[in-house]
């Protein structure tokens, strides 16, 4: 009776020290594990773990920029797994858009390879990578467009300089002509006449 107990209990026990707890030690594990050490954690059983991922991405986002560019370019990128995570260290590195489009493309031609559990994951980090790049797009424009508006401001400036000092010119011209016409208009009647006069005492002489 006892040993039938034992019999059925047993099989139990193992069970949830195989099936149950484990799983349950591997999210305290990753949830847990330090930030210094979670990409040197590498085989089916971390890398098949979306919450692996998660805690890489978690811990990812805490780096300065230089040393998860420096992390990134330790790593090959020749796997499904090297690519992901040299993407999630570099995703938030203060990347050109060039580079961030190169990264996803190159994990784009091994997504193939990405198991079905992590797939969903993948997909949501590539949207955002998406959407990162869409803004960014999107903030070159106005810049453009900004841009192209101060041209045509400074443009418009000058012109108006241009026509000011044309303007200032004109002024001047007519100033001086008003200035000539008021001196001729000034000039006494009989002053022409004083020439002849000394002429006739030159004769008389």
């Amino acid at each position: 009776m006892l040993s039938g107990c034992n019999a059925t209990l047993l099989p139990h026990n193992a069970g949830a020290s195989g099936e149950v707890s484990e799983p349950r030690q591997q999210v305290a594990d990753y949830l847990s594990t330090n930030c210094d050490d979670i990409w040197s954690l590498n085989g089916g059983t971390a890398e098949n773990n979306p919450l692996y991922w998660l805690r890489g991405m978690d811990c990812a986002d805490r780096l300065a920029a230089a040393r998860a560019r420096a992390e990134a370019n330790s790593l090959v990128a020749d796997s499904w797994q090297g690519a992901f995570k040299r993407g999630i260290l570099l995703a938030n590195a203060k990347i050109a858009p060039a580079e961030r489009r190169q990264l996803v493309s190159d994990i784009d031609a091994l997504s193939p390879q990405i198991p079905t559990r992590i797939r969903p994951l993948y997909q949501v980090w590539r949207d955002g990578q998406a959407l990162q790049l869409s803004l960014s797009e999107e903030r070159l424009r106005y810049s453009k467009l900004q841009e192209t508006s101060d041209g045509q401001l400074d443009a418009l400036r000058l012109q108006q300089q241009q026509l000011q000092a044309e303007l200032d010119l004109t002024t001047r011209k007519l100033q001086n002509l008003t200035d000539i016409e008021r001196q001729l208009s000034s000039r006494k009647p009989g002053a022409d006449i004083s020439h002849p006069a000394a002429s006739d005492e030159d004769k008389h002489e």
